[in-house]
């Protein structure tokens, strides 16, 4: 029988949005656990909110395995396309992929203190998913607008928690906890995911350059129902601004998400620091490159021995 470390209820992690970048959060609870650092509370907003459950639920292993793993083939299989549902992905086959590993909880019965970040679309309030079903409130708390339909919990449609609370650091403080670690997914973006893809037009052909900055689009489209066949190429162009010499949807929306989340980060943390602030490097990794993990979780790892001097005096504190 595996021996579990034991939580301290003093300390709480406020896993922060970020879309692929939040494999990262792996590596961080990894290095921390090294040091003897333990969270017995975890708050997660977006991609933080699923990162957060895995090890709330004492299934991180299982679930490091899989996002190891992870291809862009398997990444299309957990997309259920739909553009009449408020997103393009309907998010059914991936919580049903989650439910295999973290079956029907509630958060009441986690081994971790856990709560996740959504946002009430109707009325712009921050809402705290803090009881009831775990894996309804990971659903919610990743509906990023335009790619995840929303999703509805208690009567109120849910999407995601990065719109109001990128690194939910306020929502570890009313859980209880005296000192908080939160992990900042979004503090070296703004402005790098649409530079990167504008250069790399003015140097290659224009036919690489759309193999390059349309990958994820084409992936999906091939999932596309063949009724949408003849639009299919329009559409795309379309979204990707291939034929204009602007930005595409997709980076536009990225780059938006990027300086929104960032701009909400920098004022909540100024009324509201963390004791210590998490920020891995990774803004060389786009809105849906899952398939990065290894990436991403190395420079969470790091980015904690960074701050190692810092992290051993919060140990020597308590």
């Amino acid at each position: 029988m595996k021996i579990l470390p034991e939580k301290n209820k003093k300390i709480g992690l406020a896993l922060g949005s970020g879309s692929a970048r939040g494999w990262a959060h792996i590596g961080v609870i990894r290095a921390l656990a090294e040091m003897g650092i333990h969270p017995g509370i975890v708050a997660g907003s977006s991609i933080g909110a699923l990162v957060g459950a895995a090890y709330s639920s004492e299934q991180l292993d299982e679930f490091e395995h899989w996002v190891n793993n992870l291809t862009w083939k398997d990444i299309l299989k957990y997309l259920d396309l739909s553009l009449l549902e408020g997103g393009f992905i309907r998010g059914e086959k991936l919580m049903g992929f989650a439910r295999q590993y973290m079956g029907e909880l509630n958060i009441q019965s986690l081994p971790v203190s856990f709560a996740a970040v959504a946002t009430d679309i109707h009325t712009g309030r921050e809402i705290w998913l803090r009881e009831g079903a775990l894996l309804d409130s990971i659903r919610a708390s990743v509906a990023l607008p335009g790619l995840f339909a929303p999703f509805k919990v208690n009567g109120r449609w849910l999407v995601d928690g990065g719109l109001v609370d990128p690194v939910p650091i306020s929502l570890c403080r009313a859980m209880g906890a005296e000192v908080v670690i939160a992990v900042n997914l979004n503090g070296d973006i703004v402005g790098k995911h649409y530079k990167r893809k504008f250069k790399a037009r003015e140097k290659l052909s224009r036919k690489s350059s759309n193999e390059e900055e349309s990958g994820i689009w084409t992936r999906i489209s091939g999932q596309i129902s063949s009724s949408f066949y003849e639009q299919k190429r329009t559409f795309l162009s379309q979204l990707l601004g291939e034929n204009r010499d602007i930005p595409g949807l997709f980076n536009v929306m990225a780059s938006s998400i990027n300086i929104m989340q960032d701009q909400i980060t920098r004022s909540r943390m100024a009324g509201d620091p963390p004791d210590v602030m998490l920020t891995p490097r990774l803004s060389r990794l786009g809105l849906m490159e899952f398939d990065q993990a290894t990436v991403a979780i190395s420079e969470g790892y790091a980015c904690v021995e960074r701050m190692r001097p810092a992290l051993n005096q919060i140990l020597s504190e308590l």
